[in-house]
C-alpha cells in the first residue's frame, strides 16, 4: 500500500533524475563552493524530455538562466541547439563546463534507456 507523501512537488513515475557532471575554471566561485561544476536533470524516461534542473551555481539568477537553456528541450536530440543557446546567450566562465556536464548527463541517459549500468560513484 502506497503512502501519501505531502511534498511541494512530486515528479511522474516516468521521470529519471541524472547528473551531469564537468570542471571548471579553478578560480571560479563555482569550484570554490563545490568543487566541481554540476547539473542535475529531471528527465521524461520515455522521451527524453528535460522537466527540470539545478545547478551548482552561487547565484539564483544563474540557477534561473540555465534552466531556462534546457527546460523543455530533449537530452537526447537537442545538443546543437543547446551549445547554440549556450555560446550565444551565456557569458561567464562556465560556460564551457554547462555543455560539458550536458553532454555528461546525456551520455548516462542513453545508457540508461539502453539498460547499461553506469558508474554512480
Amino acid at each position: 500500500m502506497q503512502q501519501d507523501i505531502d511534498l511541494p512537488f512530486c515528479y511522474g513515475e516516468n521521470t529519471i533524475y541524472v547528473v551531469g557532471n564537468a570542471k571548471t575554471q579553478q578560480n571560479n566561485p563555482i569550484t570554490i563552493q563545490f568543487g566541481q561544476f554540476f547539473i542535475g536533470f529531471v528527465i521524461d524516461r520515455e522521451t527524453g524530455l528535460i522537466i527540470q534542473c539545478d545547478v551548482s551555481a552561487t547565484l539564483q539568477t544563474t540557477t534561473k538562466f540555465i534552466r531556462s537553456l534546457f527546460i523543455g528541450k530533449n537530452i537526447k536530440d537537442n545538443a546543437e541547439i543547446v551549445k547554440q543557446e549556450i555560446e550565444s546567450r551565456y557569458f561567464a566562465s562556465s560556460q564551457k563546463a554547462i555543455f560539458v556536464a550536458y553532454k555528461d548527463a546525456q551520455k548516462k541517459f542513453s545508457c540508461i534507456q539502453k539498460g547499461i549500468q553506469i558508474d554512480l560513484s
